[in-house]
């Protein structure tokens, strides 16, 4: 089996992992869920995180084939962007981007000029669909539940799985969002659980379960089936339906789920600026 060389970014504002993924084989890469620095209070965007990914593919003579997004995330805005205008690439995202963006499109009222299309992004990939970087296949599981739109893209013994599942600790994405639904997502987790027990699984974010001081970035499959607190074998659809549900009514909404999201459905873009050239970000009263 392919082993790419996969190198992990933190950004610990909003605990995302951002991936760079190497060909062993040759300078061909694709980097996953890059993170754009944003001040909320401030409304200022920065770019430092995504500059620490462009000088590792710079000063590794690496070309960028594919900027990927698992989903449309809710908690850090996407740097894709400018990492395309920087590096290249394609970008990529699942094909139920359309769903989202057409929940999301009404919620914030965005204008005609917002397709709900997803011709926002080069690519959008479906269920059994492969790309490949350099000499890599990868293939793609579509794996919904914490939205519409979530993929995980298998690349040689490395899966990428976005929210999906979280380290064996912290159990799973919660299914309380727009689109989202817990049962989907338990079927979802079974096609991540169904790869080879030595698969790596590169998590999207982390949070440091009660009594793990470091922060989690890899696990494997057979890790997960033994003990992910939430999906181990032997947890039924009904019990994960039950536990996810009551987990979720606790929790409160993403510090950064607004602006976020109005960026992420757009590929990266901020919404087009008005009619005195100033970009904004809408802020819903009693929507969510």
């Amino acid at each position: 089996m392919q082993m790419p060389v996969v190198t992990h970014f933190f950004d610990e504002p909003t605990n995302t992992f951002s991936y760079v993924v190497k060909d062993p084989e040759s300078n061909a890469c694709a980097i996953v869920d890059s993170v754009l620095d944003f001040d909320y209070a401030a409304g200022r965007t920065d770019v430092r995180s995504a500059d620490e990914i462009i000088r590792f593919v710079k000063d590794g003579g690496l070309k960028v084939e594919w900027i990927l997004e698992t989903h449309v995330h809710a908690d850090h805005l996407s740097a894709a962007p400018y990492l395309q205008e920087k590096l290249g690439g394609k970008t990529g995202i699942g094909q139920k981007i359309v769903d989202v963006q057409e929940i999301f499109g009404k919620a914030f009222n965005a204008g005609t000029e917002f397709a709900r299309d997803g011709s926002q992004f080069d690519r959008l990939f479906e269920e059994g669909d492969t790309f490949q970087i350099g000499n890599l296949e990868g293939r793609v599981l579509h794996t919904p539940g914490h939205t519409p739109a979530c993929l995980t893209y298998v690349i040689g013994d490395a899966a990428f799985v976005g929210d999906t599942l979280f380290a064996p600790d912290s159990g799973t994405a919660r299914c309380d969002f727009p689109g989202g639904d817990a049962h989907t997502l338990y079927r979802s987790v079974q096609k991540v659980l169904a790869l080879p027990g030595e698969t790596r699984i590169f998590l999207c974010h982390d949070y440091k379960a009660p009594g793990r001081d470091e922060f989690q970035h890899e696990t494997t499959v057979a890790e997960q089936r033994a003990n992910n607190i939430h999906v181990r074998e032997g947890m039924t659809e009904d019990d994960f339906v039950r536990l996810r549900t009551e987990r979720d009514a606790t929790l409160s909404m993403p510090r950064l789920i607004l602006p976020s999201v109005q960026v992420n459905m757009r590929a990266g873009e901020m919404p087009p600026a008005e009619d005195n050239g100033q970009v904004y970000l809408k802020v819903p009263i009693n929507r969510f």
